[in-house]
């Protein structure tokens, strides 16, 4: 009975370990569908953001950095692209981030979003604008 206890608990402690590794398998640096910026994805208080770390052409044509200038918000169109945080408040359910969001800087709009990993190197990245949807593949950066 012991032993069969023992197991059991062996067993529990490595299933519970493989899912935090699995739900935690998105943490880290992706190269976005059109190759021109790397998002750092990154776990707090449970939930899943993602920041832009580095974009191919960071700065504009005459020299000054990219800045968020499509953003609605107008307060916020001097910021930055270059650390700005893109995706927001993802839960980890059934093998899927979930329920969080994506902002786009290119055109200032943030869609509902979900994640979810094809294989090791592949994050796809779908946001909804109602029934309408854009799947989008990242991969691992190296």
């Amino acid at each position: 009975m012991k032993k069969l206890m023992v197991l059991l608990f062996t067993m529990s402690v490595a299933l519970s370990t493989k899912a935090q590794t699995w739900q935690d398998a998105a943490v880290g640096g992706w190269i976005n569908g059109d190759g021109d910026a790397k998002v750092e994805i990154y776990k707090k208080d449970n939930k899943y953001y993602g920041k832009i770390t580095w974009l191919r052409d960071p700065n504009e044509e005459n020299g000054t950095p990219k800045i968020d200038d499509e953003n609605p918000d107008e307060t916020k169109r001097a910021q930055s692209i270059l650390g700005l945080v893109i995706l927001q408040g993802f839960n980890f359910e059934e093998g899927f981030w979930k329920n969080g969001t994506i902002y786009d800087p290119k055109n200032g709009k943030t869609y509902k979003c979900e994640m979810w990993l094809d294989g090791k190197t592949e994050l796809k990245i779908r946001g909804y604008w109602g029934i309408v949807y854009r799947t989008e593949t990242w991969t691992k950066a190296k």
